[in-house]
């Protein structure tokens, strides 16, 4: 399990994502456009290179959802594969059997 203050971490990035998402898109979108002049994009990048850090949806870490465990992440469930096979096992997961052959 992992410690309550990297899962803390984690979801203040995802806030400080959310909150500068709008922006990041517009200074991305000003930067690659083809018609923007060399002044206005050299602004746009420093402007973008100002933004925190952590505002950047690439720093944000898929955590299993019950226990913070940063590795082994399976999207569909939003847990990690050993919790994932520990609820299948038990049949909590609806739809989910273990295959045999």
């Amino acid at each position: 399990m992992a410690t309550t203050a990297k899962i803390a971490k984690n979801e203040r990035r995802k806030e400080l994502v959310a909150r500068y998402a709008q922006r990041r898109a517009e200074l991305k979108r000003v930067i690659a456009h083809p018609s923007t002049d060399p002044d206005a994009r050299a602004a746009a990048v420093s402007a973008l290179a100002k933004l925190p850090r952590d505002s950047s949806a690439t720093r944000v870490r898929n955590r299993d959802a019950a226990d913070g465990r940063p590795r082994g992440h399976l999207r569909k469930f939003g847990l990690s594969r050993v919790r994932v096979r520990q609820m299948a096992h038990d049949g909590q997961l609806p739809g989910v059997r273990k295959s045999s052959w």
